[in-house]
């Protein structure tokens, strides 16, 4: 099953590699975990939850222990597309110019931000053609951030499992 579940991870990146990016700019980032990787995910989410005291992250944290892989998608550093929509807040000149950072970098540019969507859902097709239990978390990609797996401005992660029963859902906080 292992094997299988890697097989699917590496369908999931083709298909975020391949989903639309606006202006044909690719700014989004694909990594798999495996093994000790994902080992190393779960167990720093569980302490993040001690940390903060949010049990979030440990009912998350068990989700990742008990995963066989996890696509981690972000989104890299990137210039705005250049419209002046203001849709992350700003001008685009003025969000070159801005920087806040807490779980994740900001700000950034909404069409960007609408790329790594695409991507999201084009990757959990997959996993759903090919009957791999999945769930897109942001604690995942916070985590990863902190672990030293990415430094992608914004990530979502994936944890990838197949069992008889899905691990991601009935979930006790």
């Amino acid at each position: 099953m292992e094997s299988a579940v890697k097989l699917v991870a590496d369908l999931m990146a083709i298909s975020a590699k391949t989903a639309p990016k606006g202006l044909g700019k690719d700014f989004v980032e694909i990594k798999i975990l495996t093994g000790d990787d994902v080992r190393k995910l779960g167990e720093t989410m569980i302490k993040m939850a001690e940390e903060r005291n949010e049990q979030g992250f440990t009912r998350d944290g068990k989700n990742v222990l008990d995963s066989s892989a996890v696509l981690l998608l972000g989104l890299r550093d990137h210039p705005p597309n250049g419209v002046d929509c203001a849709g992350c807040g700003f001008l685009c000149k003025e969000m070159k110019e801005r920087h806040l950072e807490r779980d994740f970098v900001g700000p950034n540019c909404v069409f960007r931000l609408l790329d790594l969507g695409i991507a999201i859902g084009s990757a959990v097709k997959t996993a759903s053609i090919h009957n791999v239990d999945n769930r897109v978390m942001y604690r995942v990609g916070v985590a990863a951030r902190r672990a030293g797996f990415t430094n992608s401005r914004v990530v979502i992660g994936i944890p990838l499992s197949a069992t008889t029963k899905s691990v991601y859902f009935d979930r006790k906080q």
